[in-house]
């Protein structure tokens, strides 16, 4: 997780710095490891080389196969929804460009990441081995199957938006852990945080957002 500085610039490192201010704490994000991650860790890096001078702007941009890298409101909102506190082990459902993949990785002890595209996976696996991630596990798999052998998990965070909750996902769980995803209502996207408790789940939602649909495995 070391080795940033040479993948950066003094010109955008101002940009993220910018990007910050203006489209994350304007709107709300306090949590200081969110921010710390989100300084550090080079966005451009995750979009093609032609659209880099646009990393740093508050919108999603397309990843390829009709996929996109979220805008930074909403990685950082989602990244603080899971109340980390350092050194816990994260499955994310959706790897993507590997932008949000690397914001968990300054974070937590471990992240799993499962990504159902491999040109996909490929690809942030590449990029977070450049930023030498190497507490990143990836695997290549429909993600409503979860990470059965590494689980339970402390929280997991779903990158997609689904109609429902896959079952498989909420037994991976641990007590006391989260569930933080997008769910589809209608014409609308809310995202929601589901805390595991002794007596069963705790549902609130933390409002609208939009996502690209989660890929299930076809049959």
């Amino acid at each position: 997780m070391t080795g940033m500085s040479t993948l950066d610039s003094p010109e955008l490192s101002r940009l993220r710095k910018r990007m910050l201010e203006d489209f994350v704490v304007a709107r709300g994000i306090r949590d200081p490891l969110v921010l710390r991650a989100m300084e550090k860790v080079p966005r451009h890096l995750f979009v093609d080389e032609a659209l880099r001078e646009r990393a740093y702007g508050d919108y999603a941009l397309p990843i390829g196969d009709k996929q996109t890298i979220s805008q930074p409101y909403i990685i950082a909102q989602t990244t603080q929804a899971l109340d980390l506190q350092g050194g816990e082990k994260i499955l994310e459902i959706g790897t993507g460009s590997g932008y949000q993949t690397a914001i968990l990785s300054q974070i937590v002890d471990h992240v799993y990441s499962l990504e159902k595209i491999p040109q996909l996976g490929r690809r942030a696996r590449k990029v977070l081995d450049l930023l030498r991630c190497h507490n990143v596990a990836i695997r290549i798999l429909d993600g409503t199957y979860g990470w059965k052998e590494e689980a339970p998990f402390d929280a997991i965070l779903v990158s997609a938006v689904s109609d429902s909750i896959p079952e498989k996902l909420l037994d991976q769980v641990r007590e006391g852990g989260r569930l933080i995803l997008p769910l589809e209502e209608g014409e609308s996207q809310h995202l929601v945080r589901l805390l595991k408790t002794e007596a069963g789940w705790e549902k609130e939602v933390l409002g609208p957002c939009r996502f690209v649909p989660l890929v299930h495995s076809s049959g």
